[in-house]
């Protein structure tokens, strides 16, 4: 049986197989507390729980938000090594949640990567990335290639934080 989930006119399944796979794998074998933290901020629960869970299943701490506001608390509370962020989003959207992270000193130097379903690239990708974001990925994004992209900015911070030292 297969989930069904919509994004902005975007319609893709999820094999609940796979997914009740990831659940068990993920009961049997958590992320380690010095895991990198990444933080999905997302309006839509499904969005947040897939790419979440399957972040834990390559071996990352995941925390989520349900909006830019909540993103900006918790990206302050907890310091996460990376933020996913949508943009479209309820009470403060991915653009003004971006903006203040880019604002705050200590949130300044997290790396942002969109994940939205906007298909509009040749002007939303230019803009998203001249407010601060370090990537930008169009939902539905295959697994693999969230995972690459997530691993590319992470590495990049470390490569800049070697280099500051």
């Amino acid at each position: 049986m297969a989930a069904v989930i919509s994004d902005v006119g975007k319609v893709f399944s999820i094999d609940s197989a796979l997914s009740e796979r990831l659940r068990c794998y993920m009961r049997d074998q958590p992320p380690a507390e010095t895991a990198p933290l990444i933080l999905i901020a997302d309006d839509n629960v499904d969005t947040r729980e897939m790419y979440g869970q399957y972040l834990n299943v390559v071996g990352y701490r995941v925390e989520t938000a349900k909006d830019g506001n909540e993103a900006i608390i918790k990206a302050r509370a907890l310091h996460p090594d990376l933020v996913v962020m949508d943009l479209q989003m309820p009470a403060l959207d991915g653009w003004g949640a971006i903006r203040e992270l880019q604002t705050r000193a200590d949130t300044a130097t997290i790396p942002v990567i969109i994940l939205t379903g906007h298909d509009f690239k040749a002007y939303l990708k230019p803009a998203a990335l001249a407010v601060g974001a370090v990537s930008y990925l169009m939902k539905p994004c295959f697994p693999e290639e969230f995972q690459r992209e997530v691993n590319a900015r992470l590495t990049a911070r470390r490569n800049r934080a070697a280099g500051a030292v």
